[in-house]
């Protein structure tokens, strides 16, 4: 057999009789499921939430009830799980339950906590980014105070040239405002 046709054999399905790779051993009766870790996890969040709602326990304790109440109350002939032997089929139903619980309900915690931890670091950076713009920020405002104390502002500018007015009015270089001709351009007459 060349090289080839067993790679296409191995392809098809078919067993490789190569010796560089391992050989799958299933049993065929068993189904094989395929679930993922994510999936998994969902699945066991799930179950967990349920456990956790009014209803499982308003339920699991309806069942419990109905049960104790058949087998405590009916004819000896019809009771399942008599009250005899203290009810060791629904001890055990109960203890089964809880030994598959009991995991998932650590599983879901474990995710949750991962889904905190991540939570957490992606709010301490996005705190670390506030803190940087928020200093940023303030070293901005700063320099702008500053560079605003040097700058002359509108109501300085109108004083400092009333003074400088009052002035020259005073050295005579000037007319008082009172007396001052007021300097229109003259008119000229309409071109033809």
């Amino acid at each position: 057999m060349t090289e080839q046709s067993s790679r296409r054999l191995t392809r098809a399905g078919a067993p490789s009789d190569r010796l560089d790779q391992p050989r799958e051993l299933r049993a065929s009766f068993l189904p094989r499921l395929s679930l993922t870790q994510e999936a998994f996890g969902v699945l066991s969040e799930k179950f967990a939430r349920f456990m956790g709602t009014p209803g499982f326990i308003i339920g699991m304790t309806i069942f419990v009830a109905i049960w104790l109440a058949w087998n405590t109350f009916m004819p000896r002939a019809q009771q399942f799980d008599p009250r005899e032997t203290n009810y060791t089929l629904l001890t055990l139903i109960l203890s089964l339950q809880a030994s598959y619980a009991a995991p998932l309900i650590l599983l879901a915690q474990n995710r949750q906590a991962d889904r905190d931890r991540v939570a957490l670091e992606q709010d301490r950076s996005r705190d670390e980014r506030n803190l940087a713009d928020t200093e940023f920020l303030t070293r901005e405002v700063a320099s702008l105070r500053l560079a605003l104390r040097e700058q002359a502002t509108r109501d300085f500018v109108r004083s400092e040239l009333r003074d400088l007015l009052g002035e020259l009015e005073e050295r005579g270089l000037i007319r008082p405002a009172d007396e001052a001709v007021p300097t229109h351009a003259p008119k000229q007459p309409p071109l033809d």
